[in-house]
């Protein structure tokens, strides 16, 4: 295995070498396991955006950034007016 130097914040240090005395292991065996787990997370993450990479753009009528105009969209579609009974 190769050698990797970094500076952590404190707090952080703290954390991994609490969960080393917990756990009984080595701290580099935590920063390991960490580490595997969020490029793990992230793999899964782009997994499931490219699965519905497909469906971006398939509904037709709508903004092109909803959010930046949600108001006035919502207005121009009586959304919160009251109806007649």
């Amino acid at each position: 295995m190769k050698t990797l130097t970094v500076r952590l914040p404190e707090p952080l240090v703290a954390d991994i070498e609490a969960e080393s005395r917990g756990r009984r292991i080595s701290k580099s065996d935590v920063i390991r396991e960490r580490l595997q787990l969020a490029v793990g997370s992230e793999r899964r993450q782009t997994a499931a955006l490219a699965s519905i990479a497909d469906l971006v753009g398939s509904v037709d009528g709508l903004p092109a950034d909803l959010s930046a105009q949600k108001k006035r969209y919502l207005r121009s579609t009586g959304y919160g007016r009251k109806r007649s009974r």
